[in-house]
Order: C-alpha cells, then sequence, then structure tokens
C-alpha cells in the first residue's frame, strides 16, 4: 500500500503577481524550490490564505533570487498580488516510509526569502 504524505512546503509566501494568458501553473523563485526540493513540473496544491481557495497546478522555475511567486493561467483569477499562499507537495510512500518520513517546511520573509529551512 501506498500512503500520499506531505512532502514538502513553501509556508506563507507572497503572491507576486498573477498572469491570466498564460496556460497555466505557478512560477516560483528557483531558490525556493531549491529549499523545497521541488522540480519543474511537479504537481503543486496552492492554498490562498486570503480568500480560502485551494488548486492544483505545477511548478515552472523563475529566476534565483527574483522572490517570484507568480500564478498563471485560469488559476490567476483565484488570486492577486499580495495574498498570501501556501504551496504543498505530496509523494507517494510505502507505509514504512510514511512511518519515519518527515516534511520540509521553508519559512518565507514579506519578499519570499527564505528565512527557515531544514
Amino acid at each position: 500500500m501506498l500512503r500520499f504524505m506531505l512532502r514538502s512546503k513553501i509556508h506563507r509566501a507572497t503572491l507576486t503577481g498573477t498572469e491570466l494568458d498564460y496556460e497555466g501553473s505557478i512560477a516560483i523563485d528557483r531558490d525556493l524550490m531549491e529549499a523545497a526540493d521541488m522540480l519543474p513540473g511537479e504537481q503543486v496544491h496552492v492554498l490562498n490564505l486570503s480568500n480560502a481557495s485551494r488548486l492544483v497546478t505545477y511548478v515552472i522555475e523563475a529566476p534565483a533570487g527574483s522572490g517570484t511567486m507568480l500564478l498563471n493561467g485560469p488559476a490567476a483569477r483565484l488570486a492577486v498580488a499580495g495574498d498570501q499562499v501556501i504551496v504543498l507537495s505530496y509523494g507517494a510512500l510505502s507505509d514504512e516510509e510514511a512511518r519515519s518520513s518527515a516534511p520540509t517546511i521553508v519559512h518565507v520573509d514579506g519578499r519570499n526569502r527564505v528565512v527557515q529551512a531544514p
């Protein structure tokens, strides 16, 4: 049996913008992707703390150090620049792995710079 477990989280990032005229995804600063061990194309859940929306999309890489957290495509209608979001990634683990795994939690400041990461 596999269990779908939280693998990593970027906690309380500030959305830097939205781009409706794009096919979809969330662009995330490469530094944040590395800290959270997220890859381009990886499925993520985005939780909007400002309006309670929740969506599923995939990650695209934004330049390192840019602080970018940009919601694209139809999901752009679910947020505005300045909203606080949580970005979650999950993984399928065996029961044994799931019992001993711990997610990577990345905390950021108001400019989406890592302030604490394991």
